[in-house]
């Protein structure tokens, strides 16, 4: 390829990129003078490319909005990025694990490759293999996600039918029930594997936490709202599956702040707040205790969990849990001593 040719197609792909590019800034990318970046997009506009050229202090040259290109330029890291982000998205169902779209546009995006670097991509992806099993579907439909980002954007209220989940783990139970019903959409976040919004839910007159693989319909309403001040979607979403009810209520107290206490545990799992002075059991006088609350299906999981962070702790409730501490205690004594486990 000519050197003038392939600097008219790096034009082209700086300003596929987006936004206004100054002369100067085109320039300097493509290092030609400012008279050869004009002649430059004389050429373009020859072949029927949309370049607008924008006046003014910060004007420059742009891509007329909306116009799609029917060439694909992609250079071989844009490439790698954009197959691998739909591998990785299938794989931790962020994008539809059970649907073709995923398939089809990396099939689409190989086809215009050339064979070169087609062959190399190949190469990478054959060889790739992953450490955790595949997730499951749990990816939104597009009907669905693209309804509720815009009313998140233009904080519109949303109407959606939703159908509850009952039982299962690592989600929020407190969604108030199936059926149709009106939301203020605060933000949309994606999170182990899973899509959420969360917002107020006008019928339940409280704010909720839906996931979007259980709405079967939305669509965006007349009117705007203001959300309201306080955390953002992420800590909301977080506080809602951490808080959700499930068997077990369990509280316990842990020698140190908040802050250290909450850097060792899972936000989605436990509520981490600074305790009353005086209340831990057997403290000296200065040190600091945070109360832990956690909601769980199953409690044999929680005494590793608390021994993992490697402070002191006192289990308010339930008395139940107080045995199982005990009995991991107990277990780590025996093979600390090399002592071998009892038979069953």
């Amino acid at each position: 390829m000519s050197r003038p040719v392939s600097r008219v197609l790096t034009l082209l792909e700086l300003l596929q990129s987006g936004g206004v590019r100054t002369v100067a800034e085109l320039a300097d990318r493509l290092g030609v003078g400012e008279r050869t970046v004009r002649r430059y997009v004389d050429h373009l506009l020859d072949l029927d490319v949309p370049v607008e050229s924008v006046r003014g202090r910060y004007g420059g040259y742009r891509l007329a909005p909306g116009h799609r290109l029917p060439p694909l330029m992609l250079t071989d890291d844009e490439a790698l990025a954009v197959l691998l982000g739909l591998v990785a998205g299938r794989r931790t169902g962020i994008t539809a694990a059970a649907g073709t779209a995923g398939e089809t546009a990396a099939a689409k995006v190989r086809r215009v490759l050339p064979e070169r670097l087609r062959h190399r991509l190949d190469a990478v992806l054959d060889s790739l293999t992953f450490t955790t099993a595949p997730a499951g579907s749990a990816a939104p439909e597009a009907d669905v996600l693209l309804p509720v980002a815009d009313a998140v954007r233009h904080h519109r209220p949303l109407a959606i039918r939703y159908t509850d989940g009952r039982g299962g783990s690592g989600e929020s139970k407190d969604s108030g029930g199936s059926g149709e019903r009106t939301v203020y959409p605060y933000g949309l976040v994606a999170h182990a594997g899973r899509w959420y919004v969360t917002g107020r839910d006008l019928s339940a007159g409280a704010e909720r936490t839906f996931r979007l693989d259980r709405i079967d319909g939305a669509r965006v309403l007349p009117g705007t709202f203001e959300p309201p001040p306080g955390p953002g979607p992420a800590e909301r979403v977080l506080t809602a599956l951490a808080t959700a009810p499930y068997r077990h209520e369990v509280t316990v107290r842990v020698r140190g702040t908040a802050e250290e206490v909450r850097a060792r545990l899972p936000r989605s799992v436990a509520v981490v707040v600074a305790a009353a002075g005086g209340e831990g059991e057997g403290e000296g006088e200065g040190d600091g205790w945070c109360r832990v609350e956690i909601r769980a299906e199953r409690l044999d999981w929680l005494p590793g969990l608390l021994a993992s962070l490697d402070r002191p702790f006192v289990v308010e409730r339930p008395d139940e849990l107080r045995g199982l501490v005990a009995d991991l205690a107990g277990r780590l004594m025996d093979a600390a001593r090399g002592a071998p486990p009892p038979r069953d």
